[in-house]
């Protein structure tokens, strides 16, 4: 009798503690898809990307070329020039290695560039979603777009459109002011 107090005490505490928490989702694929200046900015980025690609793969190309030449003519070298053409090719490719860094790493320029572009659109879709989210007192809204292993979603529970059209209202307000 006791164990079965003890454990319908623990039990009503926890359910009057517990608050109901309200959860819903979205997806920030669909609500950037529709913004304009992101579809700008994707555009910039991939042709920037593309630049860089081009440089980078130019570069692979001529080291590629140069270490064809070297195996071609590498039994006709003497040790000292063998090991000249080697360090040529290794110090090409430590600096195609840094470049990738520079355009392509985590501070390089495609982060920051993508940082300036996108940067201000995802603080402006954020700030509607906590904006819909405190409007209704949501607790959790999961993002669709990153989550994986979602396997069942109610429509009902789906805020996309109003964060859609809440960005759509401040952007009116934006232009107004």
């Amino acid at each position: 009798m006791k164990k079965f107090l003890l454990s319908f005490a623990i039990i009503t505490i926890f359910a009057f503690c517990a608050d109901a928490q309200k959860v819903a989702y979205i997806n920030t694929e669909v609500i950037l898809e529709t913004i304009p200046e992101y579809q700008a900015a994707q555009i910039e980025l991939n042709e920037l990307s593309d630049k860089y690609k081009a440089i980078i793969e130019a570069e692979i190309g001529e080291i590629d070329q140069l270490y064809q030449r070297y195996q071609q003519v590498k039994n006709s070298l003497t040790p000292a020039q063998r090991t000249a053409r080697e360090q040529e090719i290794i110090s090409k490719e430590q600096v195609v290695k840094n470049k990738q860094r520079i355009y392509f790493g985590e501070d390089g320029i495609m982060a920051k560039r993508s940082e300036e572009l996108i940067g201000p659109i995802q603080a402006r879709v954020n700030s509607a979603i906590e904006t819909v989210a405190t409007m209704d007192d949501f607790a959790i809204i999961i993002d669709l777009a990153i989550t994986p292993g979602v396997v069942y979603k109610n429509s009902k529970y789906d805020l996309t459109e109003r964060v859609l059209q809440l960005i759509q209202i401040m952007d009116i307000k934006n232009i107004k002011q």
